[in-house]
């Protein structure tokens, strides 16, 4: 009970100074949704209005002030841009990002175990060379550059995968519903794997080597356990603690990672309307999405050190 408390006191005040230097940056940043640069169209007059209505024209602590409260009653506000709440906005577009994220994620872990384990089983020969330079290149390969030229190969040239959106123009019903949005998804995803692949496989590579090394592998070794049951039973354990802390880091990039992504296949998410807005300057929407990734990578992390915990009942609470 403990451990709880202070895990829920750590997550509410990083959320609090997540949430006081979101607002002062976002208010500091030049022009907003109300100057002439943006609305060129709009009147002083209806200028002072919307301040008035929106509650722009206080001060820079009233109106934080004001936001905490609202928030602390899940009210995010409304868009300056559609006029919809933000708490709507934000639940109509959160369910792609994350199973995109989540999908991504696994299938980046899983396939970051098993090469980086086979790496260092095979150590040294051909194998590991070519694991070990797929994953540098990978480490060093912008997302958006790579999106661009499967987008150019797989999409314009070959017409293997559409170029942009979630689903067709007129997307088929029941199960083949799914399948088409699968189709559309697998590029975005594709790219968040290999991009994100690069640094755990080199990362984990490292961890089973020096695992290799300890007298417990020597001993099984000369008791005659095969590569198998060596894998299973004395290296993936000692491997699952860091992976587990790994897995919570690596929560952030990927949430951040998929602005780019939705905004460059099209793809109607979290991402895409956190650039959207960041372009016009929709205050409420900007804080209500960054909040919310906060939350989700706070957690996140929260239930990666229980994890850990259970794995290793040494760490220290």
């Amino acid at each position: 009970m403990k451990y709880l408390l202070r895990s829920l006191s750590y997550t509410f005040l990083m959320l609090l100074l997540i949430s006081l230097l979101s607002f002062g940056a976002i208010h500091m940043a030049p022009n907003s949704f109300m100057s002439g640069e943006l609305n060129p169209n709009m009147t002083p007059e209806a200028i002072a209005q919307l301040k008035a209505i929106y509650g722009l024209d206080k001060p820079l602590w009233k109106q934080y002030l004001d936001w905490v409260i609202n928030l602390s009653q899940l009210n995010f506000g409304i868009s300056f841009v559609t006029g919809q709440q933000v708490s709507e906005a934000v639940a109509d577009r959160l369910p792609v990002t994350l199973w995109m994220n989540i999908i991504a994620l696994l299938v980046t872990f899983i396939l970051s175990l098993w090469m980086g384990i086979k790496a260092a089983m095979v150590y040294e020969k051909k194998m590991d060379h070519f694991i070990t330079q797929l994953s540098l290149l990978s480490f060093a390969m912008p997302s958006y550059y790579l999106a661009l030229v499967l987008m150019m190969v797989l999409s314009v040239t070959l017409g293997w995968f559409p170029i942009a959106g979630l689903h067709s123009l007129e997307p088929p019903q029941g199960f083949g519903y799914y399948l088409d949005m699968a189709w559309h998804l697998t590029l975005p995803i594709g790219v968040m794997v290999f991009v994100g692949v690069g640094s755990l496989v080199l990362y984990i590579r490292s961890l089973t080597l020096e695992i290799l090394k300890s007298d417990y592998v020597y001993f099984a070794r000369a008791r005659g356990v095969d590569e198998k049951k060596l894998v299973r039973y004395f290296i993936f354990p000692n491997l699952l603690p860091p992976i587990v802390t790994m897995l919570g880091l690596s929560l952030p990039g990927l949430i951040g990672g998929s602005v780019i992504l939705e905004s460059i296949f099209g793809i109607e998410g979290m991402g895409q309307l956190f650039y959207m807005s960041a372009m016009s300057r929709d205050y409420p929407v900007i804080m209500g999405i960054l909040m919310m990734s906060a939350f989700l990578t706070l957690i996140g992390n929260q239930i990666a050190d229980a994890v850990l915990l259970k794995l290793n009942p040494f760490v220290k609470r």
